[in-house]
């Protein structure tokens, strides 16, 4: 049967679109925010990028762990809750005339943290709602909505911003959670019983558990190091990005907007077409995703504010398609080689890497940037990126077509 007619992925599908929307949003206006209203410093930029993901390092772990042990619904109902309460203050604090740097920094924290647990939740659901067979159509539908938020969420971001202030564009961050709690909480499939408490071994001994599970294998290995390096690259450069374009090329919050929509167009591309990738190419879509699109980032550092704002769309374009197709053949690999029980510790403990990697790699671009300078930030990120296929091209992945039984 196919997804269209799935009602409780329908819903899914839907509260997650809507919540992308609004972090996409978020996630556009709030450096806006910093960079403007608040005159944030390169290295203020790169503390705000860090903050974004430092939970995935304090938290990571521990929360596949919790998710294992629960039901994964109300855990994302709950983190639905939580971030919109949190992304809502920042309006209210501009009202009042109160909001500070501090306040943006311990809101990305806090987000951060209720993001961890959701994201977790999100992909263990996934398999118990849609079965394994389903999965790259599963991760297709919810990829091409992310990518749409992608194309459309930036623009509106910065034309909001440019509208009616930064700090105002935040609503739509939190009400798109709170939409997709409501979109949840109509899904009426019921989750298997999480093991009695007396059958878990105990918190280190589960972490231990997922954390063998996953590097003990070859090829997930390669593709936790890969995602962990692209991502570490990836923060760097956007720690300097908002500064590189709204400064050194002068670009106004709704052109910034239109651009970063370019990487959206190419995350839809990417989830309309890694269908086509996994039955052409079969697991080798993996590395030869990364390596026919990440070259198009050593674009970037080449731009200016004429005819070369293209090179901006061109590579923006070109790595979100690799990095989509990429994650959605990955990701569903994973899942499908994963006995149910440790679904949670698994896409913890790869996170705990992968996304832990961001605030690292967002300090070291916020140093980068306020010490040798913007342009060799953006060198250095995306070199970075292009070298990060390397470990699944020396991967059993680079010899295998489909997922082993």
């Amino acid at each position: 049967m196919s997804l269209w007619l799935h009602r409780d992925f329908r819903l899914l599908w839907a509260g997650d679109t809507v919540s992308q929307f609004g972090s996409t949003i978020g996630q556009t206006v709030l450096p806006l925010l910093a960079a403007g209203a608040l005159a944030a410093t390169p290295w203020q930029m790169g503390l705000l990028t860090a903050a974004n993901s430092a939970a995935f390092l304090l938290i990571g772990l521990p929360a596949g762990v919790w998710v294992d042990r629960m039901r994964r619904r109300p855990v994302m109902l709950a983190a639905d809750a939580v971030r919109a309460a949190l992304m809502l203050s920042i309006p209210l604090a501009w009202w009042l005339g109160t909001l500070t740097f501090a306040h943006l920094v311990v809101v990305a924290l806090l987000v951060g943290a209720a993001t961890v647990l959701f994201d977790v939740a999100y992909q263990s659901y996934l398999p118990a709602l849609v079965g394994r067979d389903q999965l790259v159509e599963g991760n297709s539908k919810l990829t091409a909505s992310h990518s749409v938020a992608h194309v459309s969420g930036p623009a509106a971001a910065g034309g909001v911003a440019q509208a009616v202030g930064a700090a105002n564009g935040v609503l739509a961050t939190g009400l798109g959670y709170l939409w997709s709690a409501l979109f949840l909480l109509r899904i009426r499939a019921v989750e298997p019983e999480s093991p009695a408490a007396a059958d878990r071994p105990g918190l280190r001994s589960e972490i231990a558990e997922g954390l063998r599970f996953v590097f003990a294998d070859r090829s997930l290995r390669a593709i936790v190091c890969t995602t962990g390096t692209a991502n570490f690259f990836d923060a760097v450069g956007t720690a300097v990005m908002v500064l590189f374009l709204s400064r050194a090329l002068g670009l106004s919050d709704g052109v910034i907007g239109l651009l970063f929509s370019a990487a959206g167009v190419g995350g839809v591309l990417g989830a309309l077409t890694a269908s086509r990738w996994n039955r052409r190419f079969g697991l080798r879509a993996v590395w030869l995703s990364l390596l026919v699109t990440q070259p198009f980032g050593l674009l970037l550092p080449f731009a200016g504010a004429d005819w070369r704002l293209a090179l901006v769309v061109v590579a923006d374009l070109a790595l979100a398609y690799g990095a989509t197709v990429y994650n959605i053949v990955q990701v569903s690999y994973r899942q499908a080689i994963c006995p149910d029980h440790l679904l949670g510790r698994m896409n913890a403990s790869v996170r705990f890497v992968v996304w832990g990697a961001l605030p690292l790699g967002g300090l070291v671009g916020g140093l980068l940037g306020e010490q040798v300078g913007i342009m060799t930030a953006l060198w250095v990120a995306m070199v970075g990126r292009v070298l990060a296929a390397g470990w699944v091209l020396c991967s059993p992945l680079r010899r295998r077509d489909a997922v082993p039984a």
